[in-house]
């Protein structure tokens, strides 16, 4: 049941998170966790920000478990790979957005990611220095989540497809 609750409250809190910035009138801060463009990373980011906020639930329960942060860190990465990697190969093959493909891609990563998670966990103990990359390399993805809109990359993958601008400046008012 613990599975699908964290399914379900990344679905919906992704979800949600699309919105909130509207919804905040802009508030740079909100806008750190949630959508402020039509970015492929700011969809990432939506995923991404629930994903974060279950790692306290996971942290609790599962911090005694050897492969936690590996798991963790895969889990992460998997949405962070997985959005952009569905989207771009659907799309050169259909040659257009699909909405319903779009969101389904969303909810397809997010369940993925949680798979993999506690599939990880269940593994043998890989050690403490895989363990310890696992939680070094989430602590960098985490930095980067919140860098990555105020100081955006100047690649496709952070440019708003509606305004061709990045981070704040990409959202349309």
């Amino acid at each position: 049941m613990e599975k699908i609750l964290s399914i379900i409250f990344i679905s919906v809190v992704g979800t949600l998170l699309h919105f909130i910035y509207d919804f905040s009138k802009h508030n740079k801060i909100v806008g750190l966790f949630t959508a402020v463009n039509e970015s492929t990373w700011e969809h990432i980011k939506i995923a991404l920000t629930p994903a974060f906020l279950w790692s306290i639930y996971d942290f609790i329960v599962y911090k005694d478990n050897p492969n936690y942060f590996i798991a963790k860190f895969v889990s992460l990465i998997i949405i962070v790979l997985l959005i952009p990697i569905i989207f771009y190969t659907y799309k050169s093959i259909i040659k257009d957005n699909v909405l319903i493909i779009d969101i389904a891609i969303f909810y397809i990563a997010i369940i993925i990611s949680r798979i993999f998670f506690y599939y990880i966990l269940k593994m043998e103990d890989f050690g403490n220095v895989v363990n310890c990359i696992g939680f070094i390399f989430t602590i960098l993805l985490f930095i980067f989540y919140i860098t990555a809109t105020i100081i955006p990359p100047r690649n496709f993958l952070f440019k708003d497809p509606l305004t061709n601008k990045y981070g704040f400046k990409g959202h349309l008012k």
